[in-house]
């Protein structure tokens, strides 16, 4: 069962690239204060995560800024080094924080993982965008088919 609207926001570990390397950190720690934009990709580098998904996360951070937003902060289950790369690559500098998921503990944590064994991907996080407050989970919309729609960043614009 994946959480709804009113939860916490679970509190698992995952990972960050640091200056020297990997860092493990809280999920509730790294999500629980101020007005948070989380977004959950299947995938660093796959086509609708890297053309639509993140760019418009990117694009449209200063607008999110302008609504409150504290944070912004991309999940996927891949290593920290991948989430580094994607990010240099899509030249998201300091305004997205690249979270890493390498285990899907936090996917399964929000009971939103997909088998995409199919796919040659094996177990990944569906497509989702949550706005959190203070580690409660306001806004939460899965894309309920393939593509970025309710989980794009303008989609995110109009609920906050």
């Amino acid at each position: 069962m994946s959480v709804a609207v009113g939860d916490q926001v679970p509190d698992v570990e995952v990972q960050l690239m640091g200056e020297e390397g990997p860092v493990t950190v809280r999920s509730a720690e790294l999500l629980g204060s101020g007005k948070v934009v989380l977004f959950a990709v299947p995938g660093a580098f796959t086509p609708g995560c890297s053309r639509i998904h993140l760019p418009g996360f990117v694009a449209q951070a200063d607008e999110l800024a302008s609504k409150g937003v504290d944070k912004i902060a991309c999940v996927s289950v891949n290593d920290p080094w991948v989430m580094q790369a994607w990010a240099a690559s899509q030249g998201v500098g300091g305004k997205i924080v690249m979270v890493a998921d390498g285990s899907a503990k936090f996917a399964e944590a929000m009971g939103l993982t997909g088998d995409m064994t199919a796919a040659g991907l094996g177990v990944r996080s569906q497509r989702y965008a949550a706005v959190i407050e203070d580690g409660v989970i306001r806004n939460l919309d899965v894309e309920p088919k393939r593509g970025v729609d309710v989980s794009s960043c303008e989609a995110v614009l109009t609920r906050l």
